[in-house]
């Protein structure tokens, strides 16, 4: 295991992939482009800013660094500072640079400087390099053309560009891959994760023009009382009293998140991009101090947020982006004191999607080739045919006078074939085992009807792979299924009552 830094000596790894860097920057000319990769946490702030250090010592010439947010501009100059790089930020209230003698390095928001070079109000004629933070961003490439003549470095724990039509290996001519997750663990950089999935039928999600499920489908899906219980379930079973950041698709699933979570007595708070900065310090102040708090946001905490002390991640969405998959996990990967473990919750089938967050992954193939990998995505019907559902052990419990709960599809659909009767008999034996379950272990209708309830996900589990063994798998038809199953057995448990 390496040894630990203290203050900002590097860590060996970090070493290595710096002299990495100086090497291919030395063997190419000065506009050479390079691309580097390391993972979330694996400290690519102190490593660029290292860069910046060296490049204004060696050269004599400064350096322009690029983010997308302020909150990474405002770190990125502290930590530049702690390196003894005299830095200056160019935010809003920037308007001019009055004396470019002061300062070693630029850290600047991209739309900001966009902005002053259009106007022609700002010039950096002694910028030899420029570094771009998140680097899969696109919202970069517009200030390529002031900085032709400079070295590029780009960073980014993703080389996967944000838009499939502008992929980065037309930005950049070479990718420079850090060292994987997997050694950052084994080595003590980063925490273990210990991954727990729930399946989830996402036939209703559309997928938009940016290649991702839209937030109105991911609403409709994540905003309904199977998939909120879901989620509340997951969290009793998983992370109950321990400090929890849940991911979400839209803000109306957040706010509906933190509603039920109050219900339950949960301490949570929601945070989403709409939230004035005063409230963001202030939850987020409440967050770090309070154990066991929970957070429930909407697109604002995947980069530039640090809170060590994060015990489980809760994926309650859907993403076909693996840059934001990676984000989102990086959040809760951070070594914090006793802290060597995390746990990560995935409500999205999302590890499915894109395998599991430590696992090794082929970036230089993904850099060449970054459509064919996003085409080799595995899709949803895909997923949802390996389904393999097990009934919660607390599930199980509330039917413990049923000897017997589980029912072959299969098997039934095959006997029904061979008798020559209609197929969908299944689903009246189904129903008719399930009746039975709550038939042996409710002692009225009132908890027939929340036995009933438990058994949803079963119900819903069954129906799928019954649609697929007559070939109708289409989500009205499942939709339909599952109202009419419903249905029946509640008029059944209401005769029998």
């Amino acid at each position: 295991m390496e040894e630990k830094k203290t203050k900002k000596e590097l860590y060996s790894y970090q070493k290595s992939d710096l002299s990495r860097i100086f090497d291919r920057l030395d063997a190419n000319p000065d506009n050479y482009n390079l691309l580097y990769q390391l993972p979330t946490g694996g400290g690519k702030t102190v490593i660029f800013s290292e860069i910046a250090r060296r490049y204004i010592e060696r050269s004599g010439k400064k350096v322009l660094i690029l983010t997308h947010r302020i909150e990474l501009s405002r770190q990125t100059a502290k930590m530049l500072e702690e390196f003894g790089v005299a830095t200056k930020i160019i935010d809003s209230k920037v308007k001019i640079l009055e004396n470019q003698s002061k300062h070693d390095c630029y850290v600047a928001m991209v739309e900001t400087l966009n902005n002053r070079l259009q106007d022609e109000v700002m010039k950096f004629p002694k910028v030899g390099l420029v570094i771009i933070d998140e680097a899969h961003y696109n919202s970069f490439r517009k200030l390529f053309q002031y900085f032709d003549h400079c070295t590029m470095i780009g960073v980014t724990a993703t080389p996967l560009s944000s838009n499939i039509n502008l992929p980065m290996k037309d930005i950049y001519n070479e990718l420079l891959v850090g060292h994987p997750i997997q050694y950052l663990i084994d080595n003590g950089f980063l925490a273990k994760a210990d991954t727990y999935t729930y399946n989830v039928g996402l036939g209703t999600l559309k997928i938009g023009i940016n290649g991702d499920y839209t937030v109105k489908s991911s609403e409709m899906l994540y905003t309904n009382a199977l998939m909120q219980g879901k989620l509340l379930n997951a969290y009793k079973d998983r992370a109950e009293g321990r400090k929890t950041l849940i991911f979400n698709n839209g803000i109306n699933t957040s706010r509906q998140v933190l509603e039920n979570f109050k219900d339950a007595k949960i301490p949570i708070k929601h945070i989403d991009s709409l939230v004035s900065r005063n409230e963001r310090v202030e939850v987020l102040e409440w967050f770090r101090k309070t154990p066991g708090a929970v957070l429930t946001s909407v697109g604002i905490l995947t980069t530039g947020f640090d809170e060590p002390s994060i015990e489980t991640i809760i994926i309650n969405r859907a993403t076909r982006s693996p840059t934001l998959y990676y984000q989102m996990i990086g959040r809760g990967s951070r070594i914090f004191t006793n802290k060597t473990k995390f746990d990560i919750i995935d409500l999205g089938n999302n590890v499915a999607r894109f395998g599991f967050w430590e696992a090794p992954v082929d970036w230089q193939k993904i850099f060449q080739f970054p459509t064919e990998y996003l085409e080799s995505i595995v899709t949803d019907a895909e997923i949802e045919r390996y389904f393999v559902y097990k009934m919660p052990d607390k599930v199980k419990a509330r039917f413990a006078k049923t000897k017997d709960i589980k029912f072959d599809i299969k098997a039934a659909y095959e006997e029904a074939k061979q008798l020559g009767v209609k197929s969908a008999l299944v689903m009246d034996k189904s129903r008719a085992q399930h009746l039975q379950m709550i038939l042996e272990n409710a002692e009225d209708l009132p908890e027939a009807l929340e036995l009933s309830k438990l058994l949803y996900e079963d119900i819903e589990d069954r129906i799928r792979r019954y649609s697929y063994l007559i070939s109708n798998s289409t989500r009205n038809y499942r939709d339909w299924l599952l109202e009419d199953y419903k249905g029946k057995m509640r008029r059944e448990m209401l005769r029998e009552f």
